[in-house]
C-alpha cells in the first residue's frame, strides 16, 4: 500500500468518530507558538533567496523580486493587490484548511488508539523541546550551491510527519480545492500539480527526505446524506505520493541558478506571458521592459499555434500583452 493510500485510510478511519476537545493539546501549541514568534527567524534576507511554492513561478518575476539594493534592501516593491471578497476568503480558506488538517494529525496522536484500539501509523515528527515540526516550528534557510552559483532556500513545511511502521520521515504538503466536489474526482484529479511536486522537491533539499504526500482538501462536499457511490466517485479529501529524485532538484535549481547568475550580471531573463495573471511584480516588470523585450513577444505570439485544448494558453498571452502595453502607456 501507497503511504499515501495509507495516510488516507487512517484519517478516513478517525473520522467516523466524534471529533474530540483537548485543552492541552491547544495550550501546549499556543505556548510554543507564541514562543518561537518570539524568537524571530535566524535569516539573511539580503542573500538571494527563493521559497518553495515559488519554484515553478515565473524567472522574471522571481528576478525582479531577488534584485537588491546597495543596502541589501529589496529594490522593488511587490504589486498591491487588489482583492475581490471571495479572492480574499478563499486565500484565507485554503490556509485554514491546512491549519485543520494539521491540528486533526496532532488530534490522531493522542486519540486515535483510544478510538480504533490501533496505533497511528502517521504521527507529526517533534521539535527538540517537543512541537510538531511544521509551520513557525521548522522555518529554515537551506544554502544552495548549484552550477557555481550560491542560493537560499527559505520556507517552512505543512509537516513532516514520521511514518510508525518504518519509523522514516515523510514530507506533508496540504493543499484546498473549493469550487465543486468534481474538482477533486478521479477524472479531473489524476495527479498533483506539477507546481506542488516542484515545492515539495524544494523541502525535500531543505529536510532531506525523499518520501512525500500531497493531500488536497475539498471543501466543497457532496450533501450531507450523499450515498455511497457518490462518495467513493468523488471524494473529498485526496492524496498522492512523490518520491523525489535528484535529477527533479537539479531542474529546479538550474533555474534558481540561472536567476541567481542574472540578478549577479543584472541580467534579466524573458517574462513568461503565461503566468502573467499570478505574477506578482507587475508594476516593476512593466518599467523594465524594453520595446525590444515587447516586440520579440508579440512575435513568439504571432508563432503559437495551440491545439484547441490549449487555445486558452495563447489567449491568457495575448491577454497579458495588452495588459502590459497598457500599463507602459500609462507610466509613460
Amino acid at each position: 500500500m501507497s503511504l499515501a493510500q495509507a495516510f488516507l485510510d487512517q484519517l478516513n478511519k478517525f473520522h467516523t468518530y466524534q471529533e474530540p476537545y483537548d485543552d492541552d493539546l491547544n495550550i501546549h501549541l499556543a505556548e510554543g507558538t507564541a514562543k518561537y514568534l518570539k524568537k524571530g527567524k535566524n535569516v539573511d534576507w539580503s542573500k538571494t533567496y527563493f521559497s518553495p511554492s515559488s519554484a515553478s513561478k515565473c524567472p522574471r518575476e522571481l528576478y525582479t523580486k531577488g534584485l537588491r539594493n546597495d543596502r541589501g534592501y529589496p529594490l522593488y516593491k511587490r504589486d498591491k493587490k487588489e482583492w475581490k471578497p471571495h479572492q480574499r476568503r478563499i486565500t484565507a480558506q485554503g490556509t485554514k484548511i491546512g491549519d485543520w488538517l494539521q491540528y486533526e494529525i496532532m488530534l490522531m496522536e493522542k486519540h486515535y488508539e483510544k478510538f480504533t484500539g490501533e496505533k497511528p501509523r502517521f504521527i507529526f515528527a517533534k521539535t527538540e523541546d517537543g512541537y510538531p515540526v511544521m509551520e513557525d516550528f521548522a522555518y529554515i534557510s537551506r544554502p544552495v550551491e548549484h552550477n557555481g552559483q550560491q542560493f537560499q532556500l527559505n520556507g517552512t513545511t505543512d509537516g513532516i510527519l514520521v511514518d510508525t511502521h518504518t519509523g522514516e520521515l515523510v514530507i506533508l504538503e496540504i493543499k484546498s480545492k473549493q469550487e465543486t466536489p468534481s474538482k477533486t474526482n478521479y477524472t479531473q484529479m489524476k495527479d498533483p500539480k506539477d507546481g506542488h511536486v516542484q515545492q515539495v522537491t524544494c523541502y525535500s533539499e531543505m529536510y532531506d527526505i525523499n518520501q512525500a504526500i500531497i493531500v488536497y482538501v475539498n471543501t466543497a462536499k457532496a450533501k450531507w446524506f450523499a450515498d455511497d457511490e457518490t462518495l467513493e466517485k468523488s471524494p473529498d479529501v485526496r492524496a498522492f505520493d512523490v518520491e523525489v529524485t535528484q535529477n527533479m532538484k537539479n531542474v529546479i535549481f538550474d533555474k534558481f541558478a540561472d536567476i541567481t547568475r542574472r540578478i549577479n550580471e543584472n541580467n534579466p531573463p524573458e517574462l513568461d506571458l503565461s503566468s502573467w495573471q499570478f505574477n506578482d511584480y507587475k508594476e516593476a516588470i512593466t518599467k523594465t521592459l524594453t520595446q525590444d523585450e515587447i516586440e520579440k513577444m508579440e512575435l513568439r505570439i504571432s508563432l503559437t499555434k495551440p491545439s484547441k485544448e490549449m487555445a486558452w494558453l495563447k489567449r491568457s498571452m495575448e491577454n497579458a500583452l495588452v495588459d502590459i502595453k497598457k500599463r507602459k502607456e500609462k507610466s509613460e
